[in-house]
């Protein structure tokens, strides 16, 4: 399939085509209703807003692309996952803080290979829409800065932080430590007990945080070079082995995590979600 970044570069690529084409017909066209539609799409086509925005959309998905084929791959690895939600985020929010001058400089230079008037960024915006319901102090720099630019990137954020909030991306991180799939290559003590008494507070004691540190410890040497337990791929097959062997027993609080996090599809179904896309 064809990622959206793929998209936009290809339509760069194409724009002296593309205008062509539809020079022709605005000419040429079958009938005048064909003729005054191409018009239309022509004349939108080459302003310097289209030019901006399809600059902007290119920044944007440049930024997201990577985590966009992650989500699309059927076997990923959700701790890398997280790491590039993290990142991408960064990068978002960086092109907002520090990307506007590098930003226009790229849409002037396209705008000047295609002939493209580019307004006074100081001149008052509502001249130019010719709008009385758009404030005179307005500037065409501000609205494409601020109005344009900072906003889609605010909304951008926002989905980002709805669909992988911070609570999620942990409960998500403490499922793939405790994953026996690839031989446990992820688990680490601290790390698992540190996310235990962040998300689960409520559901072990003080005293009892501290004889789970334990039982991963005795865990780590035990279990995990147990030959019976090497071939298990998901969590729900380790809490039913643990269940078999009567190790369960033994490791009576890590039980009692591993179906705490078993309930993970319950309680992080949006973020999850977004890694099936």
């Amino acid at each position: 399939m064809r990622f959206p970044l793929q998209f936009i570069c290809s339509l760069l690529r194409l724009y002296d085509s593309t205008t062509s084409v539809l020079e022709d017909l605005a000419i040429k066209g079958s009938n005048y209703s064909q003729r005054v539609d191409v018009t239309y799409a022509l004349k939108a086509l080459i302003s310097f807003e289209f030019v901006f925005i399809l600059h902007l959309m290119k920044e944007l998905m440049r930024i997201t692309d990577k985590l966009c084929q992650t989500f699309q791959q059927k076997s990923q690895d959700i701790f890398s996952a997280t790491c590039l939600v993290s990142s991408t985020k960064s990068l978002i929010q960086n092109l907002r803080d520090f990307g506007w001058d590098a930003l226009m400089e790229n849409v002037r230079s396209f705008c000047d290979s295609q002939f493209i008037e580019v307004p006074n960024m100081s001149s008052s915006f509502s001249d130019i829409i010719r709008s009385h319901h758009q404030k005179d102090s307005v500037t065409v720099g501000h609205h494409y800065h601020i109005d344009v630019l900072n906003t889609s990137i605010h909304h951008l954020l926002k989905e980002l932080n709805n669909r992988f909030n911070e609570k999620a991306i942990e409960l998500l991180k403490l499922s793939t430590n405790l994953d026996p799939k690839y031989s446990f290559k992820l688990f680490n003590v601290w790390h698992n007990c540190s996310l235990v008494e962040k998300l689960y507070s409520s559901d072990f004691s003080d005293q009892e945080n501290i004889l789970l540190e334990s039982e991963l410890q005795h865990y780590e040497f035990d279990v995990l070079k147990d030959v019976s337990f090497q071939n298990l791929s998901t969590v729900g097959e380790l809490c039913q082995k643990l269940v078999e062997t009567e190790k369960s027993i033994a490791y009576s609080l890590l039980d009692r995590l591993l179906r705490l996090v078993l309930t993970l599809h319950v309680s992080t179904t949006t973020t999850e979600r977004a890694f099936q896309l």
